[in-house]
């Protein structure tokens, strides 16, 4: 079985104004609302491309149960925590003005309400997979990762980790089966900037050194790259399309990559999927879909 965690779920509210002016009122020309959060896209994604998930983590208030029901309307397994001190976020994100967010807070989760997530997640099994992706609230302790590797440690779990910074350094020792930094990220792990694949290599190479086991970088326009548990480097430019929407496409790659691996258990079919899967939801309004990676897939591989 498949789980995605979420700490802080939110509904995006997605807007486009045209001439967007500061103290004046501005009147939307095109409207999304849609479930956000880093795990619960890639739950939506797996979910386009066939395969089925639960998603876990923290939801409150009415926002929370709208997240929860229009996750279900798509098909989606929720087992969400109801937390009482406060709202899911409603994150703001303007089209218009490019990476201009307005971003909730999201409500207060108890130690409690961790316990009953490690509750769930200690009845993950030999052949799970666990997704771990986002920032953590300020109510979540800051070792919240690394501790749940520690708890699945040695039980066959395969865990995807998509975090930045310490998230993501502290739980290298336990092994997870796939990191996904983007490049930005990764290079500020190391003080360095990467702006072209062969740059990101060695530092790919590093983060296995330090124990992840397959290090996927994704690059934006440059791409993404690859490297593999068994010794395999794999480098791809960014297909060709316009840009529609950003907002996923790392989520999708994790998702598209894993979904590949699950269906070949080959690393070039896998790293290809993913490339596909984050493109096609870059060049789409909302998440990829089965027929849009398929699409791109065939361009990429050559297939």
């Amino acid at each position: 079985m498949i789980y995605t965690v979420t700490f802080n779920p939110s509904l995006d509210y997605i807007v486009s104004v045209d001439n967007f002016k500061t103290g004046a009122t501005n009147r939307t020309v095109s409207e999304l609302l849609l479930p956000g959060g880093k795990g619960i896209n890639v739950s939506i994604v797996l979910q386009n491309l066939g395969i089925r998930s639960t998603a876990l983590g923290f939801i409150g208030g009415f926002v929370g149960a709208e997240i929860e029901r229009r996750l279900e309307e798509q098909g989606i397994r929720t087992d969400f925590i109801p937390v009482e001190n406060g709202n899911s976020r409603i994150n703001v994100k303007l089209r218009s003005i490019e990476g201009t967010e307005i971003n909730g807070a999201g409500p207060v989760i108890g130690r409690d309400k961790v316990e009953m997530l490690m509750g769930r997640l200690d009845k993950l099994e030999q052949g799970d997979i666990l997704f771990l992706a986002g920032s953590i609230p300020g109510s979540v302790p800051d070792d919240i990762y690394r501790s749940i590797l520690g708890r699945l440690d040695g039980r066959g779990v395969s865990v995807i980790v998509d975090a930045t910074k310490d998230l993501l350094m502290n739980v290298l020792e336990y092994h997870p089966f796939l990191i996904k930094p983007n490049h930005h990220e990764l290079g500020e792990i190391f003080g360095v900037e990467l702006r072209t694949r062969e740059e990101a290599v060695p530092y790919g190479k590093r983060m296995q050194e330090l124990g992840a086991r397959n290090v996927l970088i994704s690059m934006a326009g440059e791409g993404a790259v690859l490297a593999a548990e068994d010794g395999s480097v794999w480098k791809e430019p960014a297909p060709e399309g316009r840009l529609v929407n950003g907002v996923g496409a790392g989520d999708s790659m994790a998702a598209g990559f894993m979904a590949g691996w699950l269906e070949k258990g080959q690393y070039g079919h896998a790293f290809y999927m993913g490339l596909a899967a984050g493109s096609a939801s870059a060049f789409s309004e909302y998440l990829c879909t089965r027929e849009e990676v398929e699409s791109l897939y065939a361009k990429i591989s050559g297939e």
